[in-house]
């Protein structure tokens, strides 16, 4: 069990950090969907929105999308997250419809044995490259295009 500890507890802090990460970018989790444009370094734009699947008095289960407004044959990006009000925890629980095995199954052969981490690192690594490229509210871009 001791062997375990360690990535259990850098998991938890991954968890954390995502929440924080969320609540930067959602708030309160009041609304029931958010969209935001983002800029790319090659000036194309991402579509970027974020919709409430369910919300309970401890748990919100959001679905996160981006699609490539320019560039159709890129594929878009899907990702399911459950947050933890109470926990403060926001944890990638499917990525592209494709739900990571428990550690307690069988090792699968088409998912890696650290499937769920990879979901969780790479969902840090895309909310933080949201925060590094910027991100406007939709509605906020449309309003500064018309005032130029």
């Amino acid at each position: 069990m001791l062997k375990n500890l360690p990535k259990t507890s850098h998991n938890q802090v991954v968890c954390e950090a995502n929440y924080l990460r969320l609540r930067r970018l959602l708030g309160s989790f009041t609304e029931k969907e958010y969209f935001f444009e983002g800029i790319n370094p090659d000036s194309s734009m991402q579509n970027i929105s974020f919709l409430i699947l369910d919300k309970t008095k401890h748990t919100v289960i959001i679905e996160a999308k981006q699609i490539n407004a320019k560039n159709i044959s890129i594929n878009d990006f899907i990702c399911r997250i459950r947050v933890s009000l109470d926990a403060c925890l926001a944890e990638a629980i499917s990525y592209q419809g494709e739900r990571a095995l428990p550690s307690f199954f069988k090792k699968s052969q088409i998912q890696s044995y650290d499937e769920k981490e990879q979901q969780n690192r790479f969902f840090t690594e895309w909310l933080e490259s949201i925060f590094i490229t910027g991100i406007a509210k939709a509605d906020n871009i449309k309003n500064i295009i018309r005032n130029d």
